[in-house]
């Protein structure tokens, strides 16, 4: 081996080390485990076969998708006002819509509890208003919100960044041609974004799908898959079927960031 080989052996070895540690083992470790309980490889399936693991999966997968979109039209909306206007305060407004990166899922789900619970803002503003206490915190709604929260700020970085470098002669050669806010907003600035909206919604995306703390302080009239895991580890010592699932909301996760990194990929190159 010469020198050069040795160096960049010595480079890759603690990234190497790191990676076989605390990815690579424990996760070959949790899908034999998935594979060794009373259903064998079945178990693997079972998100499809079990009704209960199925509903899970649904609904793990249709709030995620509910709130990439909707944090994603909110931080562009958002991340365009802020990067195209300067005001006084600017800097304290990033600041408070980034706060929620500060905040544990658990605190984000009382912060939700303190809204929309049975002695929330929210439910005391109602009855005062309308004789009717809404209550939302605890269902699905109650999760949008929570997840909505602490994905905003994960997104609109992203989306400041990307439109401060949008070259503005491209929206004002549109603009003399006779094109009007709405057809460059559809035309010219949301397609040079694509790449930085399919990212960033792809994380925010997993992030939703993975999100325990939020859901485990919520969830009580609902499921989701990491709540399933969850009850299956601990409650019900089902440790295989556990690590099936593990395993296969990893696997969804990783193909849809694996989707999206090529889609971002193939955007970024047809706009240059």
């Amino acid at each position: 081996m010469n020198r050069h080989a040795r160096r960049l052996a010595l480079l890759i070895a603690p990234a190497a080390a790191v990676f076989c540690a605390f990815w690579l083992l424990p996760m070959v470790r949790i899908a034999v485990l998935g594979a060794t309980g009373p259903r064998g490889l079945a178990a693997y399936s079972a998100i499809v076969t079990d009704r209960r693991y199925f509903d899970a999966l649904v609904s793990t997968v249709a709030l995620s998708v509910a709130v990439t979109v909707a944090t994603v039209i909110v931080s562009g909306i958002a991340g365009l006002f802020l990067a195209r206007n300067r005001f006084p305060g600017r800097g304290l407004l990033t600041a408070m819509l980034t706060l929620p990166l500060a905040f544990p899922g658990v605190v984000i789900g009382f912060m939700v509890i303190m809204l929309g619970g049975r002695q929330g803002l929210i439910g005391d503003l109602s009855q005062h208003l309308f004789g009717l206490r809404i209550v939302f915190a605890y269902s699905i709604g109650g999760l949008f919100a929570g997840y909505l929260y602490f994905s905003i700020p994960r997104v609109i970085l992203t989306m400041i960044a990307a439109m401060e470098k949008l070259d503005p002669a491209l929206e004002e050669a549109a603009r003399s041609l006779g094109a009007g806010p709405w057809r460059v907003l559809r035309d010219v600035v949301i397609p040079a974004l694509k790449p930085a909206i399919i990212s960033s919604g792809a994380i925010c995306f997993a992030t939703s799908m993975g999100a325990f703390g939020t859901a485990f302080t919520l969830a009580t009239r609902i499921d989701v898959l990491p709540l399933v895991i969850y009850t299956d580890f601990t409650y019900s010592a089902n440790f295989a079927m556990a690590a099936a699932l593990s395993i296969v909301l990893g696997v969804i996760t990783w193909l849809v960031l694996g989707l999206a990194r090529t889609l971002a990929g193939a955007s970024a190159a047809a706009a240059g």
